[in-house]
């Protein structure tokens, strides 16, 4: 390849190396690391419960050992159905450590959402708490869906003292009594072990480490198969950005759900390679979080563009000092210039957004952190990765710079296939000249001579209104620009005589009024009359959001449909 196919690398950071060496070696190895080198350092907060690397270490082993003297192993797949809690940590390096797969679970899912997983990944043993939000749905799956065993926690027994009797005794709704059974296996008395598990054989390469569900590129709920090697290639990419890290003294906010790919990378697995204290929260709420910032003061805060935003329109935001930030990544969704803005002006903090998918492990791209940090743009590919916009059509053709094309990804963090799923696989997975194999994301971008790569829209989100193509970002980037608007998504709706129309549902920051004809002023010379929203929807409540809190386009369409 010429040097020209790789112009981000001008655009790079100091210090940051493209051609840096990535090591393929087991997940676990990163945790045995961080055990040897900063033992008695802090490892993990949960809501004043403190804990060190030599304990989480401990516990880890011995998880791993327990699960050993049950006969798991190679070939097994080991789901977690917890929230942000140690135990979801411990038992992850757990399962990894005697050589199983872990299966991410979202304890938001529906009873049927679950049993479906857990059929199709072929998961046998649970791990999971004695929460009644988690039980509810567990209890009520259909006989039948493969699950033999579950590991309860004690959710009380992570909580410091006096929470642990004071939820106890002012929260007894929160837990459910589970009876005795061969089904159950309590977690205190798994680890009652001298916690010497016998090393498992891997192949980083070939041996998958977690199966991440996703919707994919074509909605239907997928594992993607992530090995050992894009795991831990993707944390080192990561921490190789942050070049002003110290590792084993500074400390990382865990909002994000562990459970899905962003979380479990840019907050979980970094943190453990970087030795970074985690300070984690069970669920989000912003006045939790405000207060973790303004009490523990993180250094570093990764979360989705509707958490950055919530945070800009919380009244009284002035009582906490976020002044203990220094940066903060964006991921999970398109990232609006405006909400980047207000987010620096309040808190001096840089926050830069980036790009991956469940496929990729997931981080590809990011801004940046000192040099050019150009709004709208996803930013550069990380070290190791190539990223190329090929046209959509013969899928083959690189176009030339500046032109559409759909983003594609080859790298050592880009995922073994899609779980007993061969067609599927097939149809993102293409192996190229040199044997690699490049990832069709299913997005369109742009990238400029610099390297930057610009997101313009998904294949499957553009709209097509009377032959012209509309792309939802863009229209949705207008409307954030005018100063009353919190949230907004837009869509493509059925239409009989345009094919589609444009709909845009907005949310006004509180106390603010909009109306249709306003709106439409506002954004006459933002947007052209084609891309321009035939229908506008003001909603007082929150717009719908995934888990991890980006807003939902499939969300408010189903809404849409269900009210006609």
């Amino acid at each position: 390849m010429q040097s020209d196919d790789f112009p981000w690398i001008k655009s790079y950071d100091d210090g940051v190396d493209w051609h840096m060496e990535i090591p393929l070696r087991p997940v676990f190895s990163m945790l045995n690391e961080r055990v040897e080198r900063y033992g008695q350092r802090p490892a993990f907060d949960f809501l004043g419960k403190k804990y060190n690397w030599t304990q989480i270490g401990d516990l880890v082993s011995r998880f791993a050992a327990g699960l050993q003297a049950l006969g798991i192993g190679k070939d097994h797949r080991v789901g977690l159905f917890l929230p942000n809690c140690p135990y979801f940590l411990i038992a992850y390096y757990g399962v990894l450590s005697t050589g199983a797969t872990v299966v991410n679970f979202n304890p938001l899912y529906a009873p049927e959402e679950l049993s479906h997983q857990i059929k199709d990944s072929r998961t046998e043993i649970m791990v999971t708490a004695d929460l009644a939000v988690l039980q509810t749905k567990l209890g009520s799956l259909k006989a039948g869906s493969g699950l033999k065993k579950m590991i309860i926690c004690r959710f009380r027994d992570a909580l410091p003292f006096p929470k642990n009797l004071l939820f106890s005794l002012f929260k007894p709704g929160e837990t459910v009594r589970i009876p005795d059974s061969d089904s159950v296996i309590w977690f205190h008395e798994l680890i009652r072990n001298p916690g010497k598990p016998l090393p498992p054989a891997i192949d980083p390469v070939e041996d998958v480490a977690v199966l991440q569900y996703t919707g994919g590129t074509t909605g239907t709920p997928k594992g993607a198969m992530l090995t050992h090697a894009n795991v831990t290639a993707n944390a080192l990419q990561s921490l190789s950005w942050l070049k002003d890290a110290h590792p084993g003294a500074q400390k990382m906010l865990g909002v994000l759900p562990f459970f899905h790919v962003f979380a479990m990378t840019a907050v979980m697995n970094l943190s453990v390679l970087a030795g970074l204290e985690i300070i984690a929260l069970p669920r989000f709420d912003l006045k939790d979080v405000l207060r973790a910032i303004h009490k523990k003061k993180p250094d570093f805060f990764p979360a989705v563009p509707a958490i950055y935003n919530a945070i800009n329109n919380f009244k009284g935001l002035e009582r906490y000092d976020l002044s203990s930030l220094k940066y903060c990544i964006s991921g999970g969704a398109p990232l609006p210039v405006e909400v980047k803005k207000s987010f620096e002006n309040l808190t001096s903090c840089v926050v830069v957004e980036g790009y991956g998918l469940s496929e990729s492990s997931p981080v590809a791209c990011i801004n940046p952190l000192k040099g050019k940090n150009i709004p709208g743009s996803i930013g550069l590919p990380v070290p190791g990765t190539l990223v190329e916009i090929i046209d959509p059509e013969d899928k083959t053709t690189p176009v030339q710079r500046g032109a559409r094309g759909e983003l594609c990804i080859r790298g050592p963090q880009v995922m073994k296939g899609y779980w007993e799923k061969p067609e599927e696989t097939a149809a993102v997975l293409r192996p190229v000249e040199d044997g690699s194999m490049r990832l069709y994301t299913g997005d369109i971008a742009v990238m400029d001579d610099d390297g930057y790569v610009f997101i313009v829209d998904r294949l499957k989100d553009m709209i097509i209104t009377n032959g012209y193509k509309v792309y939802p970002r863009n229209v949705e980037e207008a409307i954030y620009r005018h100063p009353d608007v919190e949230e907004c998504i837009v869509a493509g709706l059925p239409d009989q005589e345009r094919g589609e129309i444009v709909k845009a549902w907005v949310r006004p920051k509180q106390g603010r009024t909009l109306n249709p004809d306003d709106l439409k002023s506002f954004l006459a010379d933002k947007i052209s009359k084609t891309e321009m929203p035939r229908t506008l929807e003001f909603r007082t409540d929150p717009l719908p959001k995934t888990a991890i809190g980006k807003l939902s386009r499939k969300d408010v369409i189903a809404q849409e449909k269900a009210g006609k």
